[in-house]
């Protein structure tokens, strides 16, 4: 569904990516890991078309992503095919929580008439455990783990066949946490769609993943199933996973 081949991008003198092969397939969890300012958000908007690789080539589902133009109709077709959970939240503080998650069905090619958005805003907030009653509050009513629900609900409002998930733990208590993680992968199979998790939290790569990629010094380092991680003989998904000082990746003493 998602492939990157020998990805490159700079800003300025500084290289972020340096080579990056991908490949995710249809209907699979892929899970990204990687220490901060490793390139791991730069993937995931060089996928979306955000950002435009230097060199290599990013197809999702076959298409050539570079090869679509900002505005066009084709582009926004595209786009309609994700979904998206932000770090935080980023919910809109000045919209209540139902036109939050019915954000996209208010509007451009998926527009639906208003109360209709409502209905499917209010059944979304049901699948991520949330009731009818929250619907006409604002964000700043919520707690974090609510405020994460809702922009769970938002990102799978539209039947996406793809979602990323930007750190969707942070911030979270490791209850909350598991909450989220557990609502995630019941998701994503139930929806059969294709996922793509950036994360520093291995509890919630554990709970998601169905495949593993490490991203260290701007390349892919190992990427197999989650089930071989743990005796992958990487030096980097070892010092990782393990949170140990000593290894491959620099530590700032």
């Amino acid at each position: 569904m998602i492939e990157l081949r020998d990805v490159h991008k700079s800003f300025g003198p500084k290289q972020v990516l340096r080579g990056v092969d991908l490949t995710i397939e249809r209907g699979k969890s892929m899970v990204i890991i990687g220490g901060s300012g490793t390139g791991k958000s730069v993937t995931l908007k060089c996928v979306l078309g955000l950002i435009e690789a230097d060199t290599g080539l990013v197809t999702v589902d076959g298409q050539d992503v570079t090869r679509l133009r900002q505005g066009s109709s084709e582009r926004d077709a595209f786009l309609a095919r994700f979904g998206m959970l932000f770090q935080g939240g980023a919910l809109f503080d000045s919209l209540s929580v139902w036109q939050n998650v019915a954000f996209r069905l208010l509007r451009g090619s998926l527009k639906k008439p208003k109360e209709e958005a409502r209905e499917i805003a209010i059944e979304k907030l049901r699948r991520v455990g949330l009731t009818p009653d929250v619907a006409d509050l604002f964000p700043a009513e919520l707690s974090g783990g609510m405020q994460k629900r809702v922009g769970l609900a938002r990102a799978i409002a539209a039947e996406p066949e793809i979602i990323f998930f930007d750190e969707p733990t942070t911030g979270l208590d490791p209850i909350m946490s598991g909450v989220i993680n557990e609502l995630i992968r019941e998701i994503v199979v139930e929806m059969g769609a294709t996922a793509m998790t950036i994360t520093h939290d291995m509890t919630s790569v554990r709970a998601i993943a169905d495949d593993v990629a490490m991203l260290h010094g701007g390349k892919i380092r190992w990427t197999g199933p989650v089930a071989e991680m743990d005796a992958s003989g990487d030096p980097y998904v070892a010092q990782f996973i393990s949170g140990s000082a000593e290894g491959p990746i620099e530590t700032v003493r």
